[in-house]
């Protein structure tokens, strides 16, 4: 199978990603106050999520990304999931996506301008099972090979299904990084993006430096990009440059609105600028970045001012 993002690329030169999803279930009166967060909408009202889906399809998204970044195997069975129910669970995240994404594409109406939209399979980091914000610090005091093993199981999981790459995202440390990277290593036919939460603008939040994070991707040709995301919109332009660096592989931005994560009050606080995302995009589309979108507290708006800017609209 061929780099699944080549023909965007190649074709229309950036990849539109999506927005966040917890932010739309909440939106929609949903509560997420629950350590399985987005997930918990997996076992109680699966058909919403897929309706977000569909929602960030017709705003322009190029690309999807499954309910599965808080729904790790563990964290479902502590829920009272057998194994294979949960690894169900999982399987049934991406389902609802490739669904969305397939019913939206078999409308012709859908279709001018556009090329078939990619699902990605979330792969969220350890801090996301914690549940503790620790995705904005990375103080796991895990090494490399525990994180793998925790992964492990889940990913071979999403592997088998049907999306068409894995979403490494919102990794907050170099050791978990590594860890991805070997498992990506050892499944053929995969491809996968990495992207980074960065405490400022230099650096991931382990206080790693982002050049040296991605310079360790750089020779494996099924990490189709690389990149940041839920990190502050300010940070963006000096972080796509510290990438170029370090890379030559694409690069993709999903920053979240700018707000700051209370992890303690487990909610995000809204205590800077709300950021014009359509014409932010213009900038990072400058700076060099090809994979562009959202994260927290993003939704289907932004993804429609972004590609109003960046692309015919939606």
């Amino acid at each position: 199978m061929p780099d699944p993002i080549l023909p965007f690329l190649q074709q229309q030169g950036v990849l539109l990603l999506d927005g966040g999803l917890a932010t739309e279930l909440e939106a929609r009166g949903l509560d997420l106050n629950d350590p399985l967060w987005s997930a918990k909408v997996l076992l109680e009202d699966p058909d919403v999520i897929r309706q977000v889906h569909i929602d960030y399809l017709r705003a322009g998204a190029d690309c999807i990304v499954s309910a599965s970044y808080q729904a790790t195997l563990s964290r479902l069975q502590e829920r009272g999931l057998t194994e294979a129910e949960a690894a169900e669970n999982l399987r049934s995240a991406v389902r609802l996506a490739v669904e969305a994404r397939d019913g939206f594409w078999s409308d012709p109406q859908n279709r001018p301008g556009r090329l078939r939209p990619l699902v990605a399979a979330s792969v969220g980091p350890y801090g996301a099972y914690l549940a503790d914000g620790s995705e904005y610090t990375g103080g796991y005091g895990l090494t490399s090979a525990e994180l793998q093993a925790f992964h492990e199981p889940r990913w071979h999981v999403l592997a088998q299904v049907k999306a068409d790459l894995m979403a490494c995202e919102t990794l907050p440390s170099h050791e978990e990084g590594r860890a991805l990277l070997e498992l990506l290593r050892a499944t053929p036919g995969v491809y996968a993006w990495f992207s980074f939460t960065c405490r400022d603008a230099e650096h991931i939040s382990d206080g790693s430096p982002l050049i040296e994070v991605l310079e360790e991707l750089e020779d494996e040709p099924r990490v189709v990009a690389v990149g940041v995301n839920c990190t502050s919109p300010a940070f963006i332009p000096n972080l796509i440059g510290e990438a170029r660096k370090a890379t030559a592989k694409p690069i993709i931005v999903y920053p979240n609105s700018g707000e700051r994560y209370d992890a303690g009050a487990k909610r995000w606080k809204g205590d800077t600028p709300a950021v014009d995302f359509g014409r932010a995009s213009e900038l990072w589309r400058a700076a060099g970045a090809t994979l562009i979108g959202g994260c927290c507290r993003t939704g289907p708006g932004h993804v429609r001012e972004i590609r109003s800017c960046l692309l015919a609209p939606a």
